[in-house]
């Protein structure tokens, strides 16, 4: 599936991806291939984007809101830590 962060200023992270876990405002949750069409909202904390079973690249975000549908990830985050 692939995955887009984006801030206000520029795009972080394009690429493919296995999962990507998120700080959800009701708690974190991982995002993987052929998951149910979500939008939620996020709180401050760590994004962890893996690209393959033992490769993982973690991101702190200031909240901002995610989107998946059709294997398509988007994040938008208010801002980097």
């Amino acid at each position: 599936m692939t995955l887009e962060i984006l801030t206000p200023d520029k795009t972080v992270y394009e690429g493919e991806v296995i999962s990507v876990t998120v700080p959800g405002t009701s708690g974190s949750f991982e995002v993987l291939k052929n998951h149910a069409p979500i939008i939620s909202t996020l709180e401050d904390g760590n994004v962890i984007i893996r690209t393959s079973a033992k490769d993982e690249q973690v991101m702190y975000i200031k909240g901002g809101v995610i989107e998946a549908y059709h294997n398509k990830v988007v994040v938008l985050a208010e801002g980097l830590g």
